[in-house]
């Protein structure tokens, strides 16, 4: 699993889809039920929140408020997430994941329109509005991270892409350090609630630390473009995944 791990956290810290090779490699070698899988994973995905975020804190410098929607809302969101997961498995919510997938990479790939040249006062109504559609989708994928989360992090970049003016590495930085919340949240509540397999999760979650400390130095090399193209096509393809995975 620490190989897998590696590769998974610098996944995760770059695009945010690290769960599609964590997740299965768990079911595969760890031999444990699905729910087990499910929230040992989880439980893993903290220490690439750690690693992502100190590698990142060049780029969170200056950026609180960001910071702090975003945490609020999928801290907020995990919670009942999580307890969804522990009190319905299979609940429909799982049904509607790839349309949240297929819009956010739509939401990715779809340039953001610039504000017009209107008064000052026209501008920040408009980014009023932005931040409020944007913190009901934090809070609808912090619900998702704490079911499952597979492609959460895809939501949360889609999002921040379109409330603010930084550039990637910035709100990639963001949206790690909130999914470290998240997770946070998660786990605490399985380690109580469910069966944690914490024998996979030490070698698993070394391997995330140390990619998650990668990926974001690889993110400052790559140009903003390219990142953005990749993402959003990665969307598209895990949508159309999940939605033959869910409904044949």
């Amino acid at each position: 699993m620490f190989p897998i791990g590696v590769v998974a956290g610098i996944i995760s810290s770059s695009v945010g889809m690290a769960s599609l090779a964590t997740y299965p490699s768990l079911l595969y070698i760890g031999d444990m039920p699905a729910i087990a899988a499910n929230v040992t994973n989880t439980s893993s995905m903290i220490f690439t929140g750690m690693g992502s975020g100190l590698s990142s804190i060049p780029e969170l410098r200056g950026h609180v408020r960001q910071l702090l929607l975003t945490l609020v809302c999928t801290f907020i969101g995990s919670i009942g997430g999580t307890y969804l997961l522990l009190s319905e498995p299979s609940a429909s919510f799982k049904k509607v994941v790839p349309f949240f997938i297929l819009i956010a990479g739509i939401m990715i790939l779809w340039p953001k329109k610039p504000l017009n040249e209107n008064s000052e006062n026209h501008q920040r109504k408009v980014r009023v509005w932005e931040y409020l559609i944007g913190g009901l989708a934090f809070l609808i994928a912090g619900i998702y991270m704490g079911y499952f989360g597979a492609g959460a992090g895809l939501i949360l970049i889609a999002v921040l892409s379109h409330i603010t003016d930084e550039p990637y590495p910035v709100y990639n930085a963001i949206r790690n350090v909130s999914s470290l919340s998240a997770n946070v949240v998660a786990m605490t509540i399985y380690a109580i609630k469910a069966t944690v397999y914490w024998v996979m999760v030490i070698p698993l979650g070394i391997g995330l630390f140390i990619g998650g400390y990668i990926g974001p130095k690889i993110v400052r090399v790559i140009p903003e473009k390219i990142l953005k193209t990749v993402v959003g096509i990665c969307a598209l393809v895990l949508s159309v995944v999940l939605f033959y995975q869910t409904y044949f």
